[in-house]
């Protein structure tokens, strides 16, 4: 019996080798089909590490709480617009609800910064020191903000590294003072760079520290205060917003959801309108989870698509061999050869063929990797203007391979081989012995 397969085998290798250009041709349909698998998955598979990266950025034991603009129409109503998060509700959260740990309240203001000539809009952050490890903030220079400089009130800032870059060219900044508004803030260090966060959820916009300048939140509420003026040619508008943003830390990941629904009780007590928003990473965490699991089983069927033109191609060439070689298999049924025989024989060709092209696709599938590697470098050499505008998750992005799709698209190229290589070599076994022989 093994012998028998076994010059099976060497038949159906050496009739392909017949016809070179059609075999490389069929085995090449197989091959797109099982590469574009492995592709479409591990650019998925990246994209959807990326997005459930910036997730778990925030925490899965933390809850966010934001302050939300009311709409307009409330707006028009008041001459100064009250709303967002004040201080009464980081100390009613803090002190009534035990899970939480920590609550991290956050202030954001824009500003101009200036040093001698040199001069830049950005973005003014009160804090705690807590800041630094919540956003994963390094610090390059000197050190970060200290409890000690919020309880006495500290002059003091930290600046992300693009500030300090264009402020001080050429100068160390630390030690040195910058002008905000008709305060001076004393450098006391330097972050790293940091790159961007994508906007998570509907409530949290994307996050760009390269334009930060931190100081103590107390000092932020005592210089600066809460109210905001706006003036714009053709507008005036007056805010007073007390906190921006408060992160809480809840004791463990379990009780999130429960402390998270606290939250918005307490909130809606006191708050009129609709002027926050809570954010809960571990939920969107399991939200994008899920999406990721509906964008793979998309990608993988718009994959299969392919290996589908694959297996047709393989049935029209195997029509096409059972059409030619009519009178060998004439000889061959004369000659005492069964049906099971030549659908052996025809099977074995197409498996052959799809065997090959499945273990081709798996290494053109593997540099999916370094070619995009490649391609985004060549791209961002080309057009440096356009790749620049890209988002960032979508410059940053590299495919990850997915362990499973290797096997599960060298088995689907095999199996679509036989699928589709059985109908050619079953019409190939009914012809009468006697009519194959006739033909010429």
């Amino acid at each position: 019996m093994t012998l028998l397969w076994l010059r099976t085998w060497q038949l159906a290798l050496k009739s392909l080798s017949l016809h070179p250009l059609r075999s490389l041709l069929t085995v090449l349909g197989i091959f797109i089909g099982v590469a574009s698998v492995v592709w479409l998955l591990a650019i998925g598979e990246g994209i959807s590490r990326k997005a459930q990266e910036q997730i778990e950025s925030l925490g899965a034991n933390n809850i966010i709480v934001r302050s939300l603009k009311p709409p307009t129409a409330i707006i028009q109503q008041q001459r100064t617009v009250r709303y967002g998060l004040t201080r009464e509700d980081y100390a009613r959260l803090s002190n009534t609800i035990p899970s939480i740990t920590r609550a991290i309240p956050i202030r954001e203001i824009r500003r101009r910064f200036r040093y001698g000539d040199q001069q830049v809009d950005g973005r003014l952050v009160g804090c705690t020191p807590e800041y630094a490890e919540v956003t994963k903030l390094q610090t390059a220079q000197g050190r970060f903000l200290s409890e000690l400089d919020g309880l006495e009130v500290k002059n003091y800032c930290v600046l992300s590294a693009e500030v300090a870059a264009q402020l001080f060219r050429h100068h160390n900044p630390l030690g040195r003072t910058i002008h905000v508004d008709e305060d001076y803030y004393v450098v006391v260090g330097v972050m790293q760079p940091r790159a961007p966060t994508a906007a998570v959820g509907g409530s949290l916009a994307a996050q760009d520290f390269s334009s930060d300048v931190y100081i103590p939140i107390q000092t932020l509420w005592k210089r600066i205060g809460d109210l905001i003026v706006t003036s714009r040619p053709g507008s005036f508008e007056r805010e007073e917003v007390q906190i921006s943003q408060i992160t809480l830390r809840v004791d463990q990941v379990a009780n999130v959801m429960q402390t998270a629904e606290l939250v918005r009780t307490t909130l809606d007590k006191y708050h009129r309108i609709e002027d926050y928003a809570v954010v809960i990473p571990l939920e969107l965490l399991e939200q994008a989870r899920t999406t990721r699991l509906m964008f793979i089983i998309f990608l993988g069927l718009i994959a299969a698509i392919s290996l589908i033109v694959g297996g047709i191609g393989i049935m029209n060439i195997m029509l096409a061999t059972v059409t030619e070689r009519t009178r060998e298999i004439g000889i061959r049924r004369a000659l005492g050869a069964k049906r099971r025989d030549i659908i052996r024989q025809f099977l074995i060709e197409t498996v052959a063929l799809s065997v090959v092209g499945g273990l081709t696709g798996i290494l053109g599938g593997l540099t999916c990797r370094p070619i995009s590697a490649q391609l985004r470098a060549a791209l961002e050499a080309l057009m440096p203007r356009v790749m620049n505008q890209l988002p960032e998750m979508i410059r940053s992005v590299e495919p990850a391979i997915v362990p499973w799709s290797l096997p599960l698209a060298f088995g689907i190229s095999v199996s679509i081989g036989v699928i589709f290589g059985l109908y050619p070599a079953m019409r190939a076994a009914r012809m009468d012995p006697i009519e194959a022989l006739r033909h010429e």
